[in-house]
Parts: structure tokens; C-alpha cells; sequence
């Protein structure tokens, strides 16, 4: 197992880059514990796989450094690195079996035949494949095929790291699930350092300790998902993360209010005088009808019934505006008013999380 840490790190495609334009992965220095679980997340061409083929050693960086520990494994091909990778689509060998393919990985370094046997029978239980070890995998369906390759990325327990590329992707929906809580199980078990790609939040958060959300060729934050629900950094982490993501307006910000379309709304924290692109961001979940002249005056487009709570989508000066109530919430006809919980409105200025001189309130009920 290994501290992973990424120096000066960036890459183009491109044999002479002149801009930051030009890099499919932006400058980012991180370090990424040991034994820690991390998911990159983000949307499809966002630099995910190009960041993982770098850490994996399938792609040399246009500039930087990756050490392992404090090792400088930036030249190291995969071999070198010791670390085994999970891909998008199977990687197996159709002419051996269902335990031989399990076993190579283990063979190929001399392990012991009865460690070896007791190894696969454990993650063939693991991937739910006991049953069918003796079988040739050229038989086997797509996604049997890649739970070998989930199976052999985990066999070995000597590895630095193990990458997952968008593993999921042939799998049956409802082995997902299943799937995702064995790779944890065995990462709380045996504290493999584990990075798992996916554009998908929900593997994201359910799998990962720590979520590294990527956008544009950028790490634009890197935090517990605690963290990113309840503070994103970023106007992409709002939206991307949650669903509804979060609601985000054009405002004028000066003190602790902000105006939207000449309506004020307040806020939780006192700004400075800001400059640029400001936007203030607030989730559905902090959303709530308002009666009188409170909030801001809404048109409701419509009320969608999704069994533990309602979504009701709205609009406010042409802007899309979600709320999520609680089911037994009645929603009057006559509603037009929606209240935003002022400790929850994050301010953004070109996209940036903007910090506060200090707070104000961090309720609505202190408000009250």
C-alpha cells in the first residue's frame, strides 16, 4: 500500500501545448493518504481516466511527478509501480477457467498453491462466481466476465493500489449495489489504497472515503461526501453532486444580503465588496414555501411525487428554482413564495466558493 502524491502534475495530448487550454489535465498537487478509498468522479472527457492511466503508469505526464510513499515513480511503467487496474470493459483470458483467471495473477508470482487456492476461492465467494469455477470464461456472459476482472484486480493483497476504471459498467443493475458493498467490505478489510473512476454519484459516494470531483481537466475539490453536499466549492460540485443539484442564481451581493431580480434574500454571512460573475447557490433540501411577502415570488411549474419526499420545480426570473419537501408537506394552490435557509446560501464568484468575513446567523431558527 502507498501515500500517493501528485507534484506540479499536468498533461497534454498535444506534442506542444501553449496554453492551459492545450491540457487535458490541468496543474494539481494532492497527496492521497495511504489505505484511503477515493472515487473520481465527474462528467464523461472531464480528465478522470487520463489522471488514473497517469497514476497507473499507462501514461507518462507531460509535467510533474507521482511518487508512491517516497518514491518517485513518475518513469515506472505499471509492473514497476505494483499496482493492478480494473478496467471499463473485461480483460480475461477465454481459454482458461474461472479460477485459472483468478489465479494468474497470483501464479505469475510464485505464490504458494494452497494460499493460492484458498485466495481464490474467497474472492470468487467475494464476486458470487464459486459456483462457476470451473468453467471456461468464454462462455460466460459480459458481466460475468467483469466480475473476473473485478476478481483478479483484488486478489493480490501486495499491491500499492488498486484502480478501478468505470468498473460497473457492464454490470447488471441490480448486482451494482451488491458489488459496490463488497469493495468496500474487502477495502475496510484488507485497507488497500483504492481510486475507482466513475461519472456516477451515487457509486462515487457510497463507495469512497474521500471524492476527488473533476471538471474541465480540473480537481475542483476534494473532500468527505459529507463535505461535498454541505459546503461544494465549487458551482459544479452544487450541480453535479445531488439531484436535484443544487439552485443556483445571478445576484448582487453587499453585506449579508444578497439581491436576485430586485428581490432580496438573506444571507447567513457577512461579504466583502465582491467583483465578477457572482452567484449565490442554495440545495433544494434548503428550500421551503413561504407565506406573505417572504422569499421570492416563484411561478410552480409542476410537483413530482417521488415517495419518501416531493420535488417541486419552480421559476424565479426566468431562473429554475428546485425545492425538496417532505412528503406529508401540503403545497397549497395559491403557492407562489419560496424561502431559502440563509446559514445554507454559499456565495460564488466565477464559479469559486467565496469565504465570509464572519457569520451571522447559522440557522433559521437562531433567525427567528
Amino acid at each position: 500500500m502507498a501515500r500517493i502524491t501528485l507534484e506540479n502534475l499536468a498533461h497534454s495530448y498535444l506534442p506542444r501545448p501553449q496554453g492551459e487550454e492545450d491540457y487535458a489535465l490541468k496543474q494539481l498537487d494532492h497527496v492521497w493518504n495511504d489505505g484511503e478509498a477515493y472515487a473520481l468522479l465527474g462528467a464523461s472527457g472531464c480528465g478522470k481516466t487520463t489522471l488514473l492511466n497517469i497514476i497507473s503508469g499507462l501514461l507518462k505526464p507531460s509535467r510533474g511527478r507521482i511518487l508512491f510513499g517516497d518514491e518517485d515513480v513518475t518513469q515506472k511503467d505499471t509492473v514497476g509501480r505494483n499496482i493492478a487496474q480494473v478496467f471499463q470493459f473485461p480483460v480475461v483470458y477465454d481459454t482458461m477457467t474461472v479460477h485459472d483467471n483468478l489465479a494468474f495473477p497470483l501464479r505469475n508470482r510464485g505464490m504458494d498453491a494452497t494460499y493460492v487456492a484458498q485466495r481464490v476461492q474467497k474472492i470468487a465467494e467475494m464476486i458470487g462466481m464459486e459456483d462457476v469455477l470451473r468453467r471456461k470464461a468464454s462462455g460466460l456472459t459480459a458481466d460475468a466476465k467483469q466480475k473476473i476482472s473485478l476478481g483478479r484486480g483484488m486478489v493480490r493483497e501486495d499491491v500499492n493500489a488498486i484502480l478501478f476504471d468505470e468498473p460497473l459498467t457492464v454490470i447488471d443493475p441490480h448486482m451494482k449495489w451488491e458489488l459496490r458493498t463488497q469493495l468496500k467490505a474487502l477495502h475496510n478489510e484488507f485497507g488497500h489504497t483504492m481510486i475507482y473512476v466513475t461519472h456516477d454519484q451515487t457509486e462515487a459516494l457510497t463507495f469512497a472515503d474521500r471524492v476527488v470531483v473533476m471538471h474541465d481537466g480540473r480537481v475542483v475539490q476534494l473532500g468527505t461526501p459529507t463535505e461535498l453536499f454541505e459546503r461544494p466549492e465549487h458551482t459544479f460540485v452544487g450541480y453535479f453532486i445531488g439531484s436535484p443539484g443544487m439552485n443556483l442564481l445571478e445576484a448582487e451581493v453587499s453585506g449579508d444580503m444578497a439581491t436576485c431580480a430586485g428581490h432580496a434574500v438573506p444571507l447567513g454571512a457577512r461579504y466583502a465588496p465582491l467583483s465578477g460573475r457572482v452567484q449565490i447557490g442554495v440545495r433544494p433540501e434548503f428550500v421551503s414555501l413561504a407565506t406573505g411577502d417572504e422569499g421570492l415570488p416563484v411561478t410552480i411549474r409542476r410537483i413530482e411525487d417521488v415517495g419518501r419526499h416531493q420535488i417541486l420545480r419552480a421559476e424565479f426570473a426566468g431562473q429554475p428554482i428546485n425545492a425538496i419537501l417532505p412528503e406529508e408537506t401540503p403545497i397549497p394552490a395559491d403557492a407562489h413564495r419560496l424561502k431559502f435557509d440563509p446559514a445554507r446560501v454559499g456565495v460564488y464568484v466565477d464559479d469559486w466558493r467565496v469565504t465570509p468575513q464572519h457569520s451571522v446567523v447559522t440557522s433559521q431558527k437562531e433567525a427567528v
